[in-house]
């Protein structure tokens, strides 16, 4: 009995890719390019096809060309900007992209010399293969993960450099539903560009509902029977386990068709994938499926001959890339329509046009900046839409602030207009007043331009509110899906100790006694003030970079005022000094540290750094931001700025000194919730009780959410389970195992799946070894007409397969529980002794995550401690 990765995964997907319009291509029959596994019968042929008038001699030289291409160690970079080129001769026709040939190929090798590997499955246009597919079983103990280390370790080879160049992106998948929550993606279907380090996994969540009445075409017997002799697996044909992995909502099979049905493959092709020039080097990466929805819904909405809406995303899901991505997918939706676009990036501060400035250019396009009215007055009447001589893409990045009381601003009325400028708006959640003369200026700088609103938080005041200045939602993606999608983290919020606020109410009275009746500021201020409460910060965060077990986290202070920032970085300092000096002692009568010596050191804190805007030119702040993100400055002390639009990853631990107000304090909050090594949480240190203010913001946003999805919202919410239907669920698997579909393998695969719970699967499997016990005894006893009741040989394959789940779910439990559950019982010990550092400790739970659930691991192990 077939039952295997070939039979239930790799077979059932190479079936389905020939309904999505791949011929299926068997190696016996083939001939292809042994140095690049291009097949050149069939690139020749659609060479020729595609580009009329080319000769073979062309195609020949042509070939030629590529191969020089794939030896670059570029990523793949200029073998990628020939594959999407726009004139000369094309890799791929764009233009009627069902005029390129589609073929899927199995077990291709790749070698080179002694060395080789073997993706399970191979998809080539024009005889290139431009996509592989990795599959895995169900509840393989690694899952997915075994296959991202093993293409880790291939594509970090040199003799794979031309088929890593070659490769446009990859799928992986165990045919499993995901599992969210894991620390790992280690269950479910995932897609990942190529890269020479570590790729990067992304989930992807179908939005769109397919016909696939007419999206896949029928297959003959013949056909289905061909591939099935040319695997050695014509004995499945008729197994309903294979008919049940044919159907098109199996994982594999749906990831298969959201990403490589002819109109997504040639989306992705030609508009998904950037190259980005990085501090560590050039990387490869490919949209998220947010970035894909928000771009079909920008051109819908315009369809529609709607000219302004907001995308909601939360913050981190990558906005600036989206516009980038836009650019390209923009310039061709218009200039089908004979339109030229131009494109304008619009800021409200100086630091986020820097910023938006560099992320721009290091994806390859040319960035003008604009920070007067003059030079916008200039850029908006050329009437081209770029500005340099490369005919690279280009967009404009205003700071609109520059000229924002300018009556006299410039404007469109006064001429003919044969240009669509496309403006985007960064970070519309903040408070642009209607009375005031941005919003005036920026429509009469153009009343026919396109504006699309960006914000992670809209603005959803009584008095303003972001739908009614910058129009509908065009597209929405919420922090629940972001935290399930390993985009970004949960928050936790740590409450100070009844201790020290004493210490605090002691010294505020000190201050009072010693300043009689004086401004608040003034209070918290005094080193008096200031003093405990920088000891207590420092302190806390050198253990937390103990019990976290990682010292390469960082952290950010905000004050309570400017003044309060300079007094503690000036306490900082002095502290800083007097400590090093006495390390430097210590060191110079001590050759040798001991383990626990040198780990001491690493935690320590050791550098600060004040970020105020009157602090420093420009090019200073810019440079400590970049070596704070560089791991060179332990801590940031701060005021307003770096509240919104500053992403470092390190940043885990965030000290709020005052209360920040509706949609600004959840922007400061998720400063600390960008991923980061195998963190799960980013940490909120809570001095001036955010709690209330907290709870109000998340009202509004709930009841913006409910407007939003009016009666979806019960869907919604039954994403989670909650945790009295959990019970039911384990009640009832535990009662009986003939609850099982055990007549179906691959049902039963499916529902033991979905378990998650070591001591359920434990049970179960162990009902399954009674089960094989049972018909050894029955075979032993003679009594063989009793065996007919049962299929014991399809149990005893269910034993295996629970076998192997339970395998997975301890893997998974490892990886979880490894570092974790050091880094929960360090902290647990801590709160032990020094049980008066903290009082509380609960989850930030946004509005949007609804009834999901809370910090599993850390309330287990909090309910089960023995002080």
């Amino acid at each position: 009995m077939k039952f295997n990765e070939d039979s239930r995964v790799k077979i059932p997907t190479i079936l389905h890719l020939m309904k999505l319009g791949y011929a299926y291509l068997p190696l016996s029959t083939a001939t292809w390019d042994m140095d690049t596994n291009i097949f050149t019968d069939i690139f020749y042929d659609a060479m020729m096809r595609i580009n009329q008038g080319l000769e073979k001699d062309d195609v020949k030289r042509l070939f030629e060309d590529i191969k020089l291409l794939l030896d670059n160690e570029d990523l793949g970079r200029a073998f990628f900007e020939k594959l999407t080129e726009r004139s000369g001769v094309k890799l791929i026709d764009f233009e009627n992209f069902d005029n390129n040939s589609f073929h899927v190929v199995t077990e291709l090798t790749y070698k080179n010399g002694d060395e080789e590997f073997r993706p399970d499955i191979i998809l080539l246009i024009n005889g290139m293969p431009l996509v592989f597919v990795e599959v895995k079983k169900p509840n393989n103990r690694d899952g997915v993960i075994d296959e991202r280390n093993r293409i880790n370790k291939r594509f970090s080879n040199p003799k794979f450099r031309r088929f890593v160049n070659l490769t446009q992106f990859m799928i992986f998948s165990n045919n499993m539903p995901y599992a969210d929550g894991d620390p790992e993606p280690i269950q479910g279907a995932f897609y990942a560009s190529s890269s020479y380090h570590k790729p990067i996994f992304n989930y992807f969540r179908e939005e769109e509902i397919f016909n696939y009445t007419a999206l896949l075409k029928p297959i003959s017997q013949e056909q289905e029977l061909l591939v099935l002799k040319d695997n050695n697996l014509t004995v499945i044909h008729n197994s309903p386990e294979f008919q049940l992995n044919k159907q098109p909502e199996r994982p594999t099979n749906s990831i298969c068709t959201s990403l490589l049905s002819r109109d997504r493959l040639a989306f992705i092709l030609r508009y998904a994938l950037a190259y980005v020039n990085e501090t560590k080097g050039i990387e490869k990466h490919i949209m998220r499926y947010p970035q894909i929805f928000a771009t079909k819904a920008i051109a819908n909405t315009l369809d529609q001959g709607i000219k302004k809406g907001i995308i909601w995303h939360t913050q981190g899901s990558g906005k600036t890339a989206l516009a980038y991505y836009n650019v390209a997918h923009l310039t061709d939706y218009f200039q089908k329509q004979n339109i030229t676009p131009k494109f304008y990036f619009i800021v409200d501060r100086l630091d986020l046009l820097q910023q938006a400035q560099s992320e721009f250019t290091a994806r390859g396009l040319r960035v003008k900046t604009v920070s007067s009215k003059d030079e916008f007055a200039r850029d908006i009447k050329a009437t081209k839409a770029i500005h340099n001589d490369a005919g690279v893409p280009e967009i404009t990045v205003v700071n609109i602030h520059k000229f924002k009381n300018d009556s006299d601003v410039a404007s469109t009325k006064d001429y003919n207009v044969d240009i669509q400028r496309i403006y985007f708006l960064d970070e519309v959640h903040r408070s642009y007043n209607p009375k005031g003369s941005f919003l005036a200026n920026l429509k009469e700088s153009d009343p026919n331009a396109i504006k699309i609103g960006l914000t992670g938080t809209p603005l959803l005041g009584d008095d303003y509110n972001s739908r009614a200045l910058f129009g509908d939602y065009i597209h929405k993606y919420y922090y629940n899906a972001s935290i399930a999608d390993g985009y970004t983290l949960r928050l936790i919020r740590e409450e100070i100790s009844t201790n020290y606020k004493l210490i605090l109410q002691e010294a505020l009275a000190k201050a009072k006694v010693l300043a009689g009746d004086v401004k608040r500021e003034e209070i918290y201020a005094h080193p008096c003030f200031v003093d405990p409460m920088l000891e207590y910060i420092v302190s806390d965060f050198e253990k937390s970079r103990g019990a976290l077990n990682d010292a390469s986290i960082g952290g950010m202070v905000i004050c309570d005022s400017a003044k309060q920032a300079k007094q503690v970085y000036e306490i900082f300092n002095k502290l800083y000094a007097q400590d090093k000096a006495i390390t430097d002692n210590q060191a110079s009568n001590s050759n040798a540290k001991t383990l626990a010596e040198i780990r001491h050191e690493e935690i320590k804190v050791k550098s600060a750094q004040l970020i105020l805007h009157d602090v420093g030119t420009k090019e200073d702040r810019k440079g400590w931001v970049e070596d704070f993100k560089a791991g060179k400055i332990d801590f940031l002390f701060v005021y307003n700025m770096l509240l919104t639009g500053f992403d470092a990853k390190r940043l885990k631990k965030l000290y709020i000194g005052r209360v920040i107000r509706e949609h600004n304090l959840l922007q400061a909050l998720t400063r600390v919730n960008r991923t980061y090594k195998g963190f799960r949480y980013g940490y909120v240190v809570d001095f001036a009780d955010i709690s209330k203010e907290f709870e109000e913001t998340n009202k509004a946003y709930f009841k913006e959410l409910q407007s939003e999805l009016g009666d979806e919202l019960e869907h919604y919410s039954n994403l989670f389970k909650t945790q009295e239907e959990i019970h039911e669920e384990i009640a009832q698997v535990k009662e009986v195992l003939f609850e099982y579909d055990t007549s179906n393998m691959e049902v039963f695969s499916d529902q033991i799946s979905q378990i998650q719970d070591l001591g359920q699967m434990r049970a179960l499997k162990k009902v399954l070894a009674n089960a094989r016990s049972l018909y050894n005894l029955i075979r032993l006893q003679g009594n063989y007409e009793i065996l007919e009741s049962l299929d014991f040989q399809k149990l005893n394959v269910l034993y295996r397969e629970a076998s192997h789940h339970l395998d997975l779910l301890n893997t998974k439990q490892n990886l979880e529980h490894g570092t974790a559950t050091s880094n929960l019982l360090n902290q647990a010990l801590e709160d032990v002794i020094f049980k008066f550092t903290k009082i509380g400790e609960e989850e930030l739970v946004l509005a949007d995550e609804l009834k999901s659930t809370l910090r599993k691991t850390r309330e287990a192990m909090t309910d089960n401690f023995d002080p």
